[in-house]
């Protein structure tokens, strides 16, 4: 398909943070947009303001007529919208082309030196890294994050369209429509046992994506991982290796072996061994591919990082509080370890929202065991997304597991009394759910009070 010939471009779900990062890549192309999603949000306001035609509702006749054409129109969808919506239904049972939006960033991307970032945990951090690296060395690219950067406010860092850097979604085997040059593997842990049938079947998943890489291509792997290409690792030798870390100011230096010498006292500002990881694989990729050693020092020095990614929302000698996406407890053993490294002996709160009935009942005892390292836990209700529930699990069942001192259930409004209430100087909000949205109410109501 060649997309050079489409007019109009149509988003279901287009609020999600993958879709309008396609959705401003379409717009920067001069094509009509437009779309739905359940509620309005910030990503849904932002592009409004960009010109984007969204409705709200899922009647059909909602739809603007610019993008009743099938010969003009291309539809966008998410694995996370349901087949029974009606929109989408609509669009499927006409003559309209209707696509995953892995296939779309398929198209875009294979016409590009495309490079690709998988693994069950870091895409975003990663890819938002290499997005920044690539820009400030003045490369032609174009990069879709999962998440909003901070030092562009955007999911979408644009300086031309010859390269592409982008998120290799493991989900719905979405990442198998991609052909990249570049490819890095940051991990390849249990997830989406919705989806795949096992641990073994979803490694076997993350092969067939190693293969998908050109033949003139590199692949990046995490060093211990069961595959072949150029390896990193922080702390232990590997093609690439992240040695003499100390903390400075709150920030790492480290030095970088690389396969053609050492690179000195280079500073990143994300705390967490897994985020040094990330930063190590970005700038072994974006060495690989021929930015300056120079250049690339600067760049890793000015990133900011991805909003919910271990992001302050309040931080004073008092009181410090942290929001993060982590999901799985793989990605909450890293906060703690990040969280440890930066206050080694204060007690830390969590509020912690499971995301997934499926995910809370594949790790219901690794999630006690992450989140039993605090000192105190509050757990929300579970929030679905697409799933219906199952019985018996439940936030409940996940809390009778946990052995923090403290620990309780509690609702959102109750979060604030709960943290003021208990004086720890540490309070996180963990969760890829709605809890995002309530960290910003959440600091207003703090920063009274501290």
């Amino acid at each position: 398909m060649n997309l050079k010939t489409i007019h109009n471009v149509y988003f279901i779900g287009i609020g999600g943070v993958g879709m309008s990062a396609l959705a401003r890549y379409f717009v920067a192309a001069d094509k009509g947009v437009g779309g739905y999603d359940k509620t309005p949000t910030s990503m849904t306001d932002a592009l409004v303001e960009l010109g984007v035609d969204i409705q709200f509702e899922t009647a059909v006749d909602q739809i603007n007529t610019r993008f009743m054409d099938p010969l003009k129109t291309l539809v966008v969808y998410t694995p996370a919208v349901s087949e029974s919506n009606p929109i989408l239904h609509y669009f499927n049972t006409t003559n309209f082309k209707v696509l995953k939006r892995s296939e779309v960033l398929g198209l875009i991307t294979e016409h590009t030196k495309c490079l690709a970032v998988a693994g069950t945990h870091g895409k975003t951090t990663t890819s938002s890294i290499l997005g920044h690296l690539m820009y400030e060395c003045h490369e032609k690219v174009t990069a879709f994050v999962g998440g909003i950067s901070e030092n562009y406010q955007s999911n979408l860092i644009q300086n031309g369209t010859e390269i592409s850097v982008v998120e290799a979604d493991e989900f719905d085997r979405s990442f198998l429509t991609l052909s990249p040059d570049f490819a890095c593997i940051t991990s390849m842990d249990a997830d989406h046992l919705d989806v795949y049938n096992s641990e073994a079947d979803l490694v076997d998943t993350f092969k067939q994506f190693a293969q998908k890489i050109k033949p003139s291509g590199k692949l990046f792997i995490k060093k211990g991982l069961p595959l072949q290409g150029i390896t990193y690792a922080v702390n232990e030798p590997a093609d690439y290796s992240a040695l003499n870390i100390r903390i400075e100011n709150g920030s790492y230096q480290f030095d970088i072996q690389t396969p053609s010498g050492l690179m000195e006292n280079l500073r990143f500002h994300l705390p967490g061994e897994h985020n040094l990881s990330n930063a190590l694989v970005a700038m072994a990729m974006a060495l690989e591919f021929g930015c300056s050693e120079t250049a690339l020092k600067a760049a890793l020095e000015s990133y900011k990082g991805v909003k919910r990614r271990f992001t302050y929302q309040i931080k004073t000698d008092d009181f410090v509080f942290i929001d993060d996406y982590a999901h799985h407890p793989t990605e909450i053993n890293a906060v703690y370890q990040a969280v440890r490294e930066m206050y080694p002996t204060q007690k830390v709160a969590v509020v912690f929202q499971p995301h997934l009935f499926s995910r809370t009942k594949d790790f219901v005892d690794e999630f006690a065991e992450s989140l039993s390292q605090f000192e105190a836990v509050f757990l929300l209700e579970i929030y679905p997304a697409r799933e219906l529930p199952i019985a018996g699990v439940s936030s409940s069942w996940l809390l009778e597991k946990i052995t923090s001192p403290v620990k309780k259930l509690i609702s959102k409004s109750e979060i604030v009394h709960e943290i003021q209430s208990l004086g720890y100087p540490i309070f996180m909000t963990l969760g890829a759910g709605d809890i995002g949205v309530e960290a910003s109410e959440l600091k207003q109501k703090l920063s009274h009070a501290y």
